[in-house]
């Protein structure tokens, strides 16, 4: 099947009220994983590819891997850039035949940030590609933290209606309590659901909930009892995913996740395996760990049959 647009994908998930799985992919083992996983499932699904991806192995290279392996699924897919910085980076995966890129200039004045986000917006749709913004800080917030602090560090929705209507994104990222990594939290999870759904009222468009790895406990048990070091990694619950599809969230990130299961059975394998040598029966396991936890954001995220329908 043929690559599609995020908004392709995203348009129909805002419409019925689920999510989509977004995954970053970095090598054939990873891809393989999420895009046998959301075809078995039945499920649309979004690949993405950070600007650390990208340099590590080439956007022309991404995008052709992606190609080879969705003619033989049946679900849509979309190839994304996530968290673009650099503007000539962002052109780079465009000419490579990416079919969604984000442009994350959350980090400038609201002004800056349109006027970036709007140039990329103009250049993309001109493509046929959509776009993704951010607006607000990803930082994760906590019982003390003040109500000045949290309106100044996640999203306003006001502001909010103004960038949408400025830029002209087909899909917003507004920060609404989660972070990055495996070591965002000290306590549980936390998202602003009151913010969250005032956005998605005013706004009525697509959102995406960056920041949302779940960092599973079995699976960091796995990765720790064969030498992983990762005390105190914690994420969002299921439970703060469901209600944040709930309250409009229909694209959620996942990356931390497929990290720490690759690693827990890689080290499984080596321990286990000494002698063992070959790459495939070394990467082989890392591959279903991996897909198994692709199938499971999916089921949370209410996105399973949504290709066949």
């Amino acid at each position: 099947m043929p690559l599609t647009t995020g908004i392709e994908i995203l348009k129909r998930a805002h419409e019925e009220n689920y999510a989509v799985g977004a995954f970053n992919f970095n090598n054939m083992e990873t891809l393989q994983a999420i895009l046998e996983a959301a075809d078995e499932l039945e499920a649309p699904v979004i690949v993405e590819a950070s600007e650390g991806a990208v340099k590590y192995a080439g956007a022309d290279m991404l995008y052709h891997m992606v190609q080879a392996l969705v003619r033989e699924i049946s679900v849509p897919v979309a190839l994304h850039l996530d968290h673009g910085k650099d503007f000539g980076l962002i052109m780079t995966a465009l000419r490579a035949g990416f079919t969604s890129v984000m442009i994350d200039a959350s980090a400038f004045p609201f002004e800056e940030n349109v006027r970036q986000t709007k140039r990329i917006v103009d250049i993309a749709h001109a493509m046929g590609v959509s776009v993704e913004a951010e607006l607000g800080t990803l930082k994760g917030i906590e019982d003390n933290v003040s109500v000045d602090e949290r309106d100044a560090t996640l999203v306003n929705p006001q502001k909010a209606v103004t960038f949408v209507k400025e830029t002209g994104i087909d899909y917003l990222a507004p920060a609404v309590g989660t972070s990055h990594g495996a070591f965002k939290y000290k306590g549980e999870s936390k998202i602003d659901y009151e913010r969250l759904k005032e956005v998605k009222k005013l706004t009525n468009m697509p959102l995406v909930l960056h920041g949302a790895s779940g960092v599973p406990e079995e699976l960091v048990k796995k990765a720790e009892q064969y030498g992983a070091r990762l005390e105190g990694a914690k994420g969002v619950s299921d439970e703060v995913l469901k209600e944040a599809v709930v309250c409009g969230i229909n694209k959620v990130n996942a990356d931390t996740d497929l990290r720490i299961a690759t690693v827990g059975a890689l080290r499984e394998v080596l321990a286990e395996n000494p002698r063992e040598i070959d790459p495939r029966k070394i990467l082989g396991p890392a591959r279903e760990a991996m897909k198994d936890v692709v199938k499971s954001r999916i089921t949370l995220l209410g996105s399973a049959g949504k290709a066949s329908r």
